[in-house]
């Protein structure tokens, strides 16, 4: 006889959704996750009265109504607006690009004059068709903002030369002929006041939940708990690396405990010199208007993955694209497991899709319209 119905691998955005909605239904599920919380990388731990995000700044953000109702029947959502700057030398620009960045670079007013800056750099650099990450944003912002607020930052990001990196990457990057400070065009935005934890509280309330439990070390004993298998973990892992290992960027965070009650006056600042190791500083009390005496401040530092590390960002270039398809083949076959999430999928979700995905397969899971 097996004990649930459904083992869910990650008790993250995915897995935890899919608990949640599967106990609606009158299904029994475990969910394990080889950290020792619930939450994923969206867990928040708290420092000094303030919630640290301790896998890197998650700010929430979608235009899809249902999402955006489905999260605040779970908890209330503060007003946070995303509006990082950029460092580059001493110099601050506001990212993303628009025309309080382009008053400041080129003294232009009017979008007039900024498109026809672009235009003039885009023509004398003589690019048509971008090939790369550095032709595509030579294309969307002129050579001044990739050599000073591009270059230096994606370079550290994925750590490959620009010219190597596929253009797709930077056309996620916001770029906008107003003087609207928002990163986001999305309709919703804000963070759970109290941090994310509490998202993940509210889902897995009721269930059981096993945590610093590895998958891969428990694998047989495991599968006999249970008829079916939610698996949000890495794909090749899952299939034992045959084909060969899927590549990520990783990241490294240094936190520190200032004295100070503000240390930049912002929640994110991203530091663009190629000089500078880290990528950005966060100073997570800003994200929810925090006037405690301290602050906690975050510099992230990117490095290539390997066994052990936590894989971050896929680097969906060909080679890999091609590597995963073969997985995923394999997936497809699978009677009794269900992949979803960025790590069986092989590709970088905001969080809003990670929602939206999750209400899917928990919809075709159970034959619903």
């Amino acid at each position: 006889m097996k004990k649930y119905d459904y083992l869910i691998v990650g008790a993250g955005i995915f897995g935890s959704i899919f608990a949640y909605e599967a106990k609606k239904r009158g299904k029994k599920c475990l969910v394990i996750d080889k950290r020792s919380h619930i939450g994923g990388n969206c867990y928040c731990e708290e420092v000094e009265g303030i919630n640290i995000h301790k896998y890197g700044a998650h700010i929430f953000h979608t235009s899809n109504k249902k999402v955006w109702e489905y999260v605040n029947k779970l908890v209330e959502f503060n007003r946070y607006t995303n509006t990082p700057i950029v460092n580059y030398k001493g110099e601050i620009y506001n990212l993303p690009f628009n025309m309080n960045t382009f008053n400041k670079l080129w003294g232009v007013v009017t979008p007039e004059e900024a498109l026809t800056k672009i235009e003039e750099q885009k023509k004398n650099a003589g690019i048509e068709d971008p090939k790369n990450l550095e032709e595509q944003a030579i294309s969307l912002v002129g050579t001044d903002i990739y050599e000073k607020l591009i270059k230096g930052y994606s370079e550290k990001q994925w750590g490959r030369d620009c010219s190597e990196l596929p253009a797709f990457i930077i056309r996620r990057l916001p770029v906008r002929f107003t003087y609207d400070n928002n990163y986001f065009n999305d309709k919703y935005q804000g963070i759970p006041i109290g941090g994310y934890n509490k998202i993940f509280e509210k889902l897995l309330d009721d269930v059981d939940v096993k945590l610093s439990t590895d998958y891969f070390e428990n694998r047989e004993e495991l599968g006999r708990l249970s008829e079916r298998t939610v698996f949000t973990g890495m794909i090749d892992q899952f299939y034992n690396y045959k084909f060969g290992t899927l590549e990520y960027r990783s990241l490294r965070f240094e936190n520190e405990v200032l004295e100070n009650q503000n240390y930049q006056g912002n929640a994110v600042v991203n530091y663009t010199e190629r000089e500078i190791p880290y990528t950005r500083i966060i100073e997570h009390k800003h994200f929810e208007f925090g006037d405690q005496e301290k602050t906690v401040i975050t510099k992230e530092y990117p490095s290539e993955w390997k066994p052990g590390d936590e894989p971050y960002y896929p680097v969906n270039n060909d080679k890999n694209n091609e590597l995963f398809k073969k997985y995923s083949e394999l997936a497809k076959k699978e009677k009794n497991v269900i992949f979803g999430g960025r790590l069986a999928d092989y590709k970088y979700y905001d969080m809003h899709h990670n929602i939206h995905n999750a209400l899917s397969a928990v919809k075709k899971e159970f034959k619903e319209k």
